[in-house]
Formats: C-alpha cells, sequence, structure tokens
C-alpha cells in the first residue's frame, strides 16, 4: 500500500521533499513492531486514536491507561482495551465502519519521541485476554500497515512546563533536525522554504 497520495506528492513537489519523503519511507517505514517500538509503546500511559466513519469523516480521540495498558502482543499485532467512557463510541463505531486507524504515540519531556502506527483495526468482545485487563468493556486488535518514527522537535517538554526549544520564534532562525544531517537523509533535505 503507498504511504504517500497525489495531494502527499503535490505539496511534496511544491516544497522539493519528495526524495526526502521517500528516503524516510525507504528508510523507517516498517509493517512489523520492533522490540524497541514495543518497549516505546507498553511505556506509555496514552495515545491519540485517529479513526474516520464510512464517509470519510474524521475524529481523534486520547486513549489512557496505565503504562502497558497498549501492548504490542506479537511483532504485528497491537491490541488496547476500551474502558467505560461518555457512551458514545465514535472511535470505535468508527472502527466497526471503517477499520482504517492511525495512532500516534508521544512521549513528552527533555527526551521526546514520537511513533505513528497506521493500520486496521478490529473490535472484540469476547477475547480471553481481556480478562486479565481490568476495567476493559471491549478489546481492540491493529494490525500495523505503515510503523515509523516522527520527528519529536516540536514536541514540548511538558514537566519542565516549558514550550519545545524548537518551535518558530520571529527572533532567530528556525532550528533544524538533528536527523535531518544524517548522512542517509542529508542529500535529499530540501532547501527551507521562506
Amino acid at each position: 500500500m503507498p504511504m504517500f497520495h497525489a495531494g502527499s506528492r503535490e505539496l511534496q513537489d511544491a516544497f522539493g521533499s519528495r526524495a526526502l519523503a521517500d528516503r524516510l519511507e525507504q528508510t523507517l517505514k516498517r509493517d512489523r513492531f520492533t522490540d524497541d517500538d514495543k518497549a516505546f509503546i507498553e511505556a506509555q500511559g496514552f495515545f491519540f486514536l485517529a479513526t474516520a466513519d464510512a464517509e470519510g469523516r474524521p475524529d481523534c480521540s486520547f486513549k489512557g491507561g496505565p503504562p502497558g495498558f497498549a501492548q504490542v502482543v506479537v511483532p504485528d499485532l497491537l491490541v488496547f482495551p476500551d474502558y467505560d467512557g461518555n457512551g458514545m463510541f465514535k472511535s470505535l463505531g468508527n472502527i466497526r465502519a471503517n477499520p482504517n486507524v492511525g495512532l500516534l504515540f508521544i512521549l513528552m519531556g527533555e527526551s521526546p519521541r514520537r511513533l505513528r502506527v497506521n493500520g486496521r483495526a478490529e473490535v472484540v468482545s469476547d477475547d480471553p485476554a481481556m480478562a486479565a485487563i481490568p476495567g476493559a468493556q471491549l478489546l481492540v486488535k491493529v494490525t500495523p500497515v505503515d510503523i515509523f518514527p516522527n520527528c519529536p522537535r516540536y514536541i514540548p517538554d511538558l514537566a519542565a512546563a516549558k514550550a519545545s526549544g524548537d518551535l518558530p520564534a520571529a527572533d532567530r532562525a528556525p532550528v533544524e533536525p538533528a536527523w535531518k544531517t544524517f548522512p542517509v537523509f542529508a542529500d535529499v533535505v530540501p532547501p527551507r522554504a521562506r
């Protein structure tokens, strides 16, 4: 399944970043969780879940729980419980109508990090694994299609109650992320648009 569509390509071409986007896809995208992905995901106490209904109308929700509530059970399967909430079932209802999902795991702090997981989800009510998850009323199973890390440069350090030092500011030149200087990407990084 291609990672980019015509709309992505149009903007990549307008900003001269098509080669960079292709290199990022070639070097970072995967469809199986690594041991590092598993450790990162299972250490998080929240993530954001993007879904859309059958007509493509989007919804994004916060999913939280104790660290480890989202688990990578095998390299091609992530599961998380649904806890009692507002009863609208917007996200899970969307999954029943359209199984395509996006998950964003993010660590805010001195060493920020984020990981995107796009895939196909299924909502189940009869999985025996639910018995070991206090408060689980349903279980969501996600089969990844695209797993890829994202640049952490704009993530705030919430513990220090300060914004990311990489946020644009009128009084200084934009800060380039270190990864753009890595040899594997340096030759395809486009000039910064002004």
